[in-house]
This record gives C-alpha cells, sequence and structure tokens, in this order.
C-alpha cells in the first residue's frame, strides 16, 4: 500500500508540471495563432498540440520517477504503449471539449478551460493513471531494468548459492 501511495504522489507531481504545460500552451495558442475567430477549430488544434507537449513532459517524469522501479529494458515499446495509453486520456479531453464547445456552444475561454482542463483532465488522469500502473509500467510485464547496486547485490547473493538451482530460482 505504501507503494502505491508513493507511486500516485509522484504521479500528481508529474501530472501537476504536465497541468502547467498544458493549460500554459493551450491558453497561449488559443489566444494568439489558434484564436476561435480566426481558426474555427482552434481551441481543438491548441488542445491537441498543448497535450502532445504534456505528454513529453510526463513520459520522462513518469519513466524515471514515478516507476522508475519497474521501467523496462524494451524503451521503444514502452514509449508506444505510453503515447497509446496518453492519446487515449487526450481522447477524453478532446471529447469533453469538442462536446462544451461545438455541441453545447459554450465557446468562452474559461469554458474551454473548465471542460477540458478540468472535466477531461480528471477523467483523463484516472484513465492515465491505471493503464500506466497495470499496463506500461506493471512489474510483471517484463523484467524491468535495475540499478547497478541492486545487480551487484544479487551477484554477491548468487556466488554464496552452492548449486545452479538455487541461483536459478533466486534469480525469478
Amino acid at each position: 500500500m505504501r507503494r502505491f501511495i508513493t507511486q500516485l504522489a509522484r504521479f500528481g507531481v508529474v501530472g501537476l508540471i504536465g497541468l502547467v504545460i498544458d493549460v500554459s500552451v493551450f491558453n497561449l495558442l488559443r489566444a494568439t495563432v489558434l484564436e476561435p475567430s480566426v481558426v474555427h477549430a482552434g481551441p481543438f488544434i491548441a488542445k491537441v498540440i498543448s497535450t502532445m507537449l504534456a505528454i513529453a513532459a510526463n513520459y520522462v517524469g513518469n519513466r524515471y520517477w514515478t516507476f522508475r522501479a519497474t521501467k523496462r529494458s524494451t524503451m521503444l515499446r514502452e514509449g508506444l504503449e505510453f503515447v497509446a495509453v496518453s492519446v487515449g486520456g487526450m481522447l477524453i479531453a478532446l471529447s469533453c471539449l469538442w462536446v462544451s464547445h461545438y455541441l453545447l456552444g459554450f465557446t468562452s475561454v474559461l469554458a474551454d478551460n473548465i471542460s477540458s482542463n478540468v472535466v477531461g483532465l480528471a477523467l483523463g488522469t484516472a484513465f492515465r493513471f491505471a493503464f500506466y500502473r497495470y499496463w506500461v509500467f506493471h512489474p510483471n510485464r517484463e523484467r524491468p531494468l535495475r540499478d547497478e547496486a541492486d545487480a551487484a547485490n544479487d551477484s554477491v547473493q548468487d556466488a554464496a548459492i552452492t548449486t545452479p538451482t538455487e541461483a536459478a530460482a533466486r534469480r525469478r
């Protein structure tokens, strides 16, 4: 339970950094080059761009801090899975923005921020945390990368074991 709470807290810190990136870039783009009166789909495009930048920052933070104990040696596969889950979370936020802005007609800056950065973010965050924890960074999916200190400690323990069967069982 303590490990879960630690992961959840770290996930929250990484998420806050991603949130600052997402909200800042979204509002900057929406107020300038992607202003809705200039580009009809401006808020939607701004959200895609801001979320993709936040996804990149979140991957680094989650891989090397939140889930560092379970990061896998196959970084490409892990990265692709991370992006797939992140895009799923982005689609949740984009759906909230689309419904609010285009379907319901709430087109103010405040409405766009509430729909995408409050409601969409809350729903997307729950989705992402669950899938990061139980799929992307799950410790039983593949043998995780380990620190050199852990590997050295295992080597010392393996040397003290006399039979190959005991050594193999110990490595599992």
